[in-house]
This record gives C-alpha cells, sequence and structure tokens, in this order.
C-alpha cells in the first residue's frame, strides 16, 4: 500500500494531554502491522512500557 492513502494527523495523548502527529509514514506501518492507532505520545508510551517492566520484574522475585 502506498503513502499516497494516508496523511499526517494529529492525536491528543490519553495520558498527558499533549497532541502529537500520526504521520502517514506511521499509519502505514501500524496498518501493515495490524495496530490500532497509537493513544499515547511517544514519551508517554516510553515511560508506561519502562513502568511495566519494572512491576514484572518486581513480581517475579
Amino acid at each position: 500500500m502506498s503513502n499516497e492513502n494516508f496523511t499526517d494527523y494529529q492525536i491528543q495523548c490519553v495520558d498527558c494531554g499533549q497532541s502529537f502527529t500520526f504521520s502517514a509514514g506511521d499509519q502505514e506501518f501500524y496498518q501493515s502491522r495490524g495496530f490500532s492507532e497509537p493513544k499515547r505520545c511517544s514519551h508517554c508510551r516510553q515511560a508506561r512500557k519502562a513502568n511495566s517492566s519494572r512491576r514484572n520484574y518486581a513480581s517475579n522475585y
């Protein structure tokens, strides 16, 4: 599928409320993998992933 079918648009992060751009290239990637559109900005996704990793690590001990 071509990048021509997608256009950049803004999404508001559900955690921090900041707007971020969901680029045409990212949309194509997400669609090709069957992913839903992101709900969190990259900063909040990274923070959530780090917190999740810490919880999983702690629960193993």
